[in-house]
Parts: structure tokens; C-alpha cells; sequence
């Protein structure tokens, strides 16, 4: 029979039990979100948005229910987390179900490559090695998808559509590569230049044939080249020493010039 803890729910934190741990995620949440309803604007793309909030939020009550019936406990904390993974849960359905009877199917065409990703994520968080490189790739892959859902809900052209995937993708990963290298490089450990460098350089050539193409502004490209300059100077021995916390308010910073720059370039045609 499993155990019950005495502990009462009113000594649980709230914040631990319904937000996930990981800051520097939620930028990877809103930045395609966000650039996604201005360049294509509707009731379903917001829909959709909410849905994907449940997704996102849902994972921290999920791992908490997982983990303690595993352990074959049951603390005050599960019942907080049952009752918030339910809302989370009831958010997600209602989103998704509302965006699509707006919008039609044609939101879900991205779903057979986000769907892969999130369950990568999924396992690996259950797992407890959310925060391991792989599994953050992929949660920030599957976010960088969401982009091309919200702007397929709002009437955008398919093929545009993708290309903000394309985008917030390249923003994404090398800024993950970046931020694990320069933790690495302020705690005195090596790092490897390579995958950032290479990652930033892949970005920037992968946008700008888009942008050739007609498919992305010349302005996505200026954002990820910016972010590359960011990322060398970060590495470079001229860097200034911040702490942990100023690292993450620069990164949102740079997310939130990155989506800027998207949506005027789309807006103006640059």
C-alpha cells in the first residue's frame, strides 16, 4: 500500500508545484508565439497559443504525479499537482479544440515533426535529465514549431509559415550552444567553440537563402547575425563577468530584438 505524507498542502510551494524550473524556456515559448500572432493575427492563432501554454505548463505537475507514484508515495504535494495538471490539462484541450474548429487541419500540418520532439522532451523530463543538451534541443525545436502553427491558424502561406519554424529554430539552438558554453567558460571549465560558432554560421546561411528565396526578411537574417556577434563576444576574453541571472535577462533581451526584427521585416517587406 502506498503512503501518505501528513505534510498539508498549505506548506507546498505553489510555484514549484505549477511552473516549470527552467527560465531561459519560456522565451522559446513566447518568442515564436508572440512573433506568430503579429505577423498572422486571428481568434484560432491565439486559441492554438493558450493550447500550447497547457502543453508547456503542464509538464511540471505531470513529473511530479509521475515521480511520486513511481517512488509509491503520495504527498500533499501530488494531490496540488493532480489538481494543477488537470487545469494545465483543461487549458491545453480547450486551446487546441478552439484554435482548430477556427482554423481547420491545416494548423496541424507541423505536428508529425513536433510531435517526436515533445515526446523526447517528455521522457527525458520524467527522467529527470530535462536539462541535459539533447532534450533541450528538442523542447526548443518543437517550440520553434509552434511558430508555423500559430501563423497557419491565422491564414499565413504555407511555405512562409515554415519559414518562421526556420527562424526561431536558428534562434534557438545556437542560443542554447551559446549560454552551455559561456556557463562552462565563466565557471574556469573548457568548452567547445565549434558547435556555437558552427550552429550560428548554419543559421544565418540557412535564413538568408530564404530571405533570397522570398521567404523570410532580410531583417530574421540581421537578428541571427547579431545574436552570432553576441556570441563571440561572449566567449571572447574581453567579456564582461555577469552573473547567471544578468546571462538570462541579455538572452531575453536578445529574443525579444530577434522577434522585433522578424515581424517589422515581414511588416515592411525588408
Amino acid at each position: 500500500m502506498s503512503s501518505v505524507s501528513t505534510t498539508q498542502t498549505s506548506g507546498i510551494s505553489l510555484k514549484a508545484v505549477a511552473l516549470p524550473p527552467e527560465h531561459g524556456a519560456w522565451g522559446f515559448l513566447l518568442e515564436p508565439i508572440g512573433a506568430a500572432l503579429a505577423i498572422a493575427p486571428s481568434s484560432a492563432g491565439a486559441l492554438l497559443s493558450l493550447g500550447v501554454l497547457g502543453g508547456f505548463l503542464l509538464r511540471q505537475p505531470l513529473k511530479i504525479v509521475y515521480q511520486d507514484r513511481r517512488r509509491g508515495r503520495r504527498y500533499a504535494r501530488t494531490a496540488l499537482a493532480e489538481r494543477v495538471a488537470l487545469l494545465y490539462a483543461a487549458l491545453a484541450v480547450i486551446g487546441f479544440l478552439g484554435g482548430l474548429a477556427l482554423s481547420g487541419l491545416r494548423a496541424l500540418l507541423p505536428l508529425p515533426l513536433i510531435a517526436p520532439l515533445t515526446v523526447l522532451l517528455l521522457v527525458s523530463y520524467s527522467q529527470n535529465r530535462g536539462r541535459e543538451l539533447i532534450p533541450e534541443l528538442a523542447g526548443a525545436g518543437a517550440l520553434a514549431g509552434t511558430a508555423t502553427a500559430v501563423a497557419l491558424a491565422g491564414g499565413a502561406a504555407t511555405d512562409q509559415a515554415l519559414a518562421l519554424w526556420a527562424i526561431f529554430l536558428g534562434r534557438a539552438v545556437p542560443s542554447i550552444l551559446y549560454v552551455r558554453a559561456r556557463l562552462r567558460l565563466d565557471k574556469g571549465k573548457s568548452f567547445a567553440w565549434g558547435p556555437v560558432i558552427g550552429s550560428q554560421a548554419l543559421a544565418i546561411a540557412g535564413v538568408a537563402v530564404l530571405a533570397v528565396a522570398g521567404l523570410s526578411p532580410w531583417l530574421a537574417v540581421i537578428a541571427l547575425a547579431i545574436l552570432a556577434a553576441r556570441a563571440v563576444w561572449g566567449l571572447s576574453p574581453y567579456r564582461p563577468q555577469v552573473r547567471v541571472t544578468m546571462l538570462g535577462v541579455q538572452e531575453v533581451a536578445f529574443g525579444a530584438l530577434t522577434v522585433l526584427l522578424t515581424v517589422l521585416g515581414y511588416a515592411q517587406g525588408w
